[in-house]
């Protein structure tokens, strides 16, 4: 796949490489698909709506976020002053 004469826009697809570097960096020449990048935003999206149901699930129920002296979070239930 050596082109003698590479075209503006070829970018990597026009350098001789090896073959060892074409496996390694895939990503730098195999074409974009739409789909599968498709399917991949509706997958983060998912989880990300995922997350956000959860945690007002939670605070809904009388849990908060509090963040810890080491800097990690946990759910701890809302507690009244006067109980």
């Amino acid at each position: 796949m050596s082109n003698k004469n590479p075209a503006p826009g070829d970018g990597l697809r026009s350098v001789r490489t090896t073959n060892l570097f074409r496996a390694v960096n895939f990503e730098l020449y195999a074409k974009p698909n739409a789909v599968i990048m498709g399917l991949g935003l509706v997958a983060i999206a998912g989880c990300v709506g995922y997350i956000a149901y959860m945690r007002s699930k939670y605070e809904g129920l009388g849990y908060y976020g509090a963040v810890r002296e080491d800097g990690t979070e946990e759910f701890l239930k809302r507690k009244s002053k006067w109980d």
